[in-house]
């Protein structure tokens, strides 16, 4: 899993950031691996940060080792247990289809995320898994947290990979 220490001090006192301002932290180590800059954090019910990484799917050579697979792996082994109730997700890029049926799966309370992802998300655009009827666990889902510093770090990537 991640290297970086998980934080144990309360919301919002980690050096003055956010939780999206520490997922973005891991964005641009995604990045700096050749990763595409997509980083998740997940905080308990108290709001402390339990499980914060970034994309790994190239180094871990799994096309399933999305941010918030990943930090939701980590949550869980941190709670021991595979329901996070209570628990809320912060995530750079809106999340795909996977990651949302992930997400329902292990109940997560909320999902904060910053850029949208209109081809190719599945909470707000895309296919909406959490607006079908086979969905059995809705987070409630707020859009456009720190989106133009996420938009930007994505955006960025993207032309440097089309320029080589």
């Amino acid at each position: 899993m991640n290297d970086s220490k998980i934080s144990q001090t309360p919301p919002n006192t980690e050096a003055h950031t956010t939780p999206m301002q520490r997922a973005l932290v891991e964005a641009k180590a995604a990045a700096a691996r050749g990763e595409v800059p997509v980083g998740a954090v997940i905080t308990n019910p108290k709001g402390y940060v339990i499980a914060a990484n970034g994309n790994r799917i190239i180094e871990y050579a799994d096309p399933t080792a999305h941010a918030e697979i990943l930090v939701i792996r980590e949550a869980t082994s941190v709670l021991q247990n595979e329901r996070l109730v209570g628990c809320n997700l912060y995530v750079t890029l809106e999340p795909c289809p996977m990651c949302a049926g992930a997400i329902s799966l292990a109940r997560i309370k909320r999902l904060y995320y910053g850029a949208a992802d209109e081809k190719a998300g599945g909470a707000d655009h895309g296919v909406r898994l959490f607006s079908h009827p086979s969905c059995h666990h809705r987070p409630e889902v707020y859009g456009g947290i720190e989106e133009f510093a996420c938009a930007t770090i994505l955006r960025d990537f993207f032309a440097v990979k089309r320029q080589s």
